[in-house]
């Protein structure tokens, strides 16, 4: 790792000009009354100015600090033109491959390229290259020799952090650190350890000791977990169980150690991950004021489809409790929720219902999963996540207390404000939790039904066999058959004409073409329905079902699984699902993030 010497010394600008894009080209840095910039951005995506998008969010951060930032989207990865506009910063590079891992946005489950990309102007897929973290080191270091530290972040190098297995190449690959010859990994959630590494940068001080991230040493760690290393992992299944296991359990702020991994003749080295966000903070990020925008200089190069989900969505906290076995939530955003508080999100409500081009409508109020909006377990709080189990599988702990009282608060409070005609839940909720809800589960029902849908609601039981859901992590029928028949009471009884739209998987590790006929079965006998949301499973970076997948193993019990891994039968699986017309109305859907 560099030792980062002989940086420019960094006293904050007291230049604080009205909020406004971060600039993306030399006249920007110029119309700031700026000669350089501390730190230059490269992301994957779009240049868009949202709270929904990460490099937006540590830009706008790392402005609020006191840096002067500089962003470039979706640089020519074959040219310098693009890379060298902005010339080279004084303190680091930060790269991220965008809000979806490249990999994942550029392939279909089935490994075809994909033709639409929903965050690059225009919507075809082709600014975003593969494997985009290590395209755009290679990118900078082509054109910048001795360059400045490259600080690589977002879900892409959050999720391939250590080695993992990469479903595109069939084969363990090592840190996204090693492959892309980087000097920091952050990891998670970055906005503090970005903030860090600039303040520590900007007084030549050491970097090592900052929670959440990931650095290169010739030498282990002292009083770290020695993960199985990146050569046993590869050669011998059982040690990459081992390895990923240790992984997973170690991500909780609270209990997590520090981790090793000797990747060649040097080791990975993860420190603990940087405490979640409280209350305040998390206020404070989404209080920055952000253009809701694609920036003018990428606008004028067509529309950017994304917007239209994002532009009036509000989000309302990060992480979840749920643990999907094929959800990466739980290693990127975390097991524990941070709420924002109720006047952060009214403000921010408030702020788009003044926005020129709004209509009335919030297209979302949500997070990873909406109903766990300021429901959490105290013992957690204090403690951390619990290693020998889980909050709602196989049934809701009994730490957990359910209780929807405050999102009823904050939804009566949106509802409330005039400019409001509709606030949708759209980020999907966990019906369990609805009807383990013995304080106010019926009531929020009704709150939903009446006021927060728009003619469908989506949810996910992804599957309806107890031997497929067990390998998913996900609850059994029982939950879903009694949440359809509240949901078309509750319909009946305001006199309402809503209906349930429901996301499948097929081709889960565990799940064959039996399965799949009895989730037909099910799906037309007890929901009324020819299931049109079915997409074939990806295996994801850093997930236990993609563990399941690499191993044809359950890591929970050890035991053999059958996994279809032949192209055409996994699509044969999906089709025993979807009737002919159906496939041609759903082929080409953006795939749903893990």
């Amino acid at each position: 790792m560099r030792q980062f010497a002989g940086l420019t010394q960094y006293s904050p600008s007291a230049h604080h000009n009205k909020r406004m894009f971060l600039p993306t080209t030399r006249e920007g840095i110029k119309k700031r009354g700026w000669e350089s910039l501390d730190i230059i951005l490269i992301t994957g995506d779009t240049y868009i100015d949202s709270p929904n998008i990460g490099a937006a969010v540590i830009g706008n951060v790392l402005a609020k600090a006191g840096y002067k930032v500089g962003i470039i989207a979706q640089p020519d990865v074959n040219s310098g033109d693009d890379i060298t506009r902005l010339g080279e910063p004084e303190l680091f590079w930060g790269i991220t491959a965008g809000s979806v891992d490249s990999m994942v946005a550029n392939y279909t489950a089935l490994k075809k390229k994909r033709r639409s990309d929903d965050f690059t102007p225009g919507g075809k897929n082709t600014r975003r290259p593969d494997r985009a973290t290590i395209a755009y080191a290679n990118l900078i270091r082509r054109h910048f020799k001795n360059t400045k530290p490259l600080v690589l972040g977002g879900i892409e190098a959050s999720l391939r952090r250590i080695a993992h297995y990469d479903y595109w190449d069939d084969s363990v690959r090592r840190s996204l650190l090693f492959d892309a010859k980087a000097d920091i990994l952050i990891y998670g959630m970055g906005e503090k350890a970005v903030v860090e590494i600039a303040e520590k940068m900007s007084h030549n001080e050491d970097v090592r000791d900052i929670k959440g991230i990931c650095y290169i040493s010739k030498e282990s760690r002292e009083r770290y977990l020695l993960l199985p290393s990146y050569e046993d992992a590869k050669k011998d299944k059982e040690k990459f169980i081992e390895m990923f296991r240790l992984f997973y359990e170690n991500n909780d702020p609270i209990t997590a150690q520090g981790l090793c991994q000797k990747q060649d003749t040097r080791y990975l080295i993860q420190n603990p991950p940087s405490p979640y966000p409280s209350e305040k903070e998390l206020d404070e990020i989404h209080d920055m004021q952000f253009e809701r925008d694609v920036h003018p200089y990428y606008k004028k190069q067509g529309i950017v489809r994304a917007l239209d989900t994002i532009k009036f969505s509000v989000t309302t906290h990060r992480g979840c409790y749920g643990e999907c076995n094929f959800c990466a939530i739980a290693v990127h955003q975390g097991r524990t929720i941070s709420s924002r508080s109720a006047a952060s999100i009214l403000r921010e409500v408030k702020a788009l219902s003044m926005m020129p081009c709004f209509k009335g409508y919030i297209a979302d109020v949500g997070g990873p999963t909406a109903n766990m909006y300021g429901i959490e377990c105290e013992k957690k709080l204090s403690k951390g996540s619990c290693k020998d189990k889980r909050c709602l599988y196989p049934a809701r702990c009994k730490q957990l207390k359910v209780d929807h009282s405050r999102q009823r608060e904050l939804l009566r409070q949106i509802r409330d404000i005039p400019e409001i005609k509709k606030a949708f839940i759209a980020s999907g909720l966990r019906y369990d939790m609805i009807m383990d809800d013995a304080v106010c589960g019926t009531a929020y029902l009704r709150d939903v039904v009446e006021h927060h849908v728009s003619g469908q609601l989506k949810i996910a039981p992804e599957h309806t066999e107890d031997t497929v859901l067990k390998r998913m992590g996900k609850p059994g029928k029982k939950y879903l058959q009694a949440f359809k028949e509240a949901f078309d009471s509750m319909n009946k009884k305001l006199g309402k004409k809503q209906f349930l739209t429901y996301y499948l998987i097929a081709a889960h590790p565990g799940c064959d073409e039996q399965a799949m006929k009895k989730l037909k079965e099910f799906t037309v006998r007890e929901l009324k329905i020819n299931p049109e949301q079915v997409q074939v499973f990806t295996p994801a970076p850093s997930t236990y079902s993609t563990l399941m997948y690499y191993t044809g193993k359950d890591p929970f019990t050890g035991e053999r699984l059958f996994v279809e891994k032949d192209m055409k039968k996994k699509e044969r699986q999906k089709e025993i699902i979807i009737d002919s017309q159906d496939k041609r109305r759903t082929y080409g859907k953006i795939y749903r993030a893990d």
